[in-house]
C-alpha cells in the first residue's frame, strides 16, 4: 500500500458524522424555535451556528490540503481560522449575555460544539470516499487491458 494513499472511511463512521451533524444541528435549531427570545436574538444563533459550520469546513479543507501538498494562499488559510475563532467569540460573548439559565447555555455550547466536529467528519469522510474512490477508478482503468 502507497503511503500517499487515502483509505475509505467505514460506512459507520460515515454514518455516525452524518447522524451526529444531524442531531447537533437539529438540537440547536429546536432550541432556538423553543427558546423564550426575540426573533432577532433567534436570528443572531442561528447565523453564528451556520457561519461556524462553514468556517470549520474551511479550516479543515485548508489544513488538509497544506498537509497534502496543495497550495493555499496564506490569506484564505488565515481567513478561515480567523472566521472559526470569530463564530466561537460570537457565540460565547452572545451568550454570556443572554438572559438563559445556566442549562440552555450550557445546551447552546454542547449543540455548537457537536454540530462544527460533525461537520469536520463529514467533509473529511466526503474527501477521502471521493479520493478513494478516484483511486479505485484510476486502478481499475490503467489495468484493464484497452480495446484496440
Amino acid at each position: 500500500m502507497e503511503q500517499n494513499q487515502i483509505q475509505k472511511p467505514s460506512a459507520a463512521f460515515v454514518a455516525a458524522s452524518w447522524v451526529s451533524l444531524f442531531a447537533g444541528v437539529c438540537a440547536y435549531i429546536i432550541g432556538l424555535w423553543n427558546a423564550e427570545m426575540q426573533l432577532n436574538e433567534k436570528g443572531y444563533y442561528f447565523t453564528v451556528l451556520m457561519f461556524a459550520l462553514f468556517a470549520a469546513i474551511s479550516v479543515q479543507k485548508a489544513v488538509r490540503d497544506q498537509l497534502e501538498g496543495i497550495p493555499v494562499t496564506n490569506l484564505y488559510y488565515g481567513l478561515a481560522w480567523f472566521s472559526m475563532v470569530l463564530t466561537i467569540v460570537l457565540l460565547t460573548v452572545g451568550l454570556w449575555n443572554a438572559e438563559l439559565t445556566k442549562s440552555e447555555k450550557g445546551f447552546y455550547a454542547m449543540s455548537f460544539v457537536l454540530s462544527i466536529f460533525s461537520a469536520i467528519a463529514v467533509q473529511k469522510n466526503t474527501r477521502d470516499t471521493r479520493i478513494a474512490t478516484l483511486g479505485e477508478t484510476h486502478k481499475t482503468n490503467s489495468e484493464s487491458p484497452r480495446p484496440f
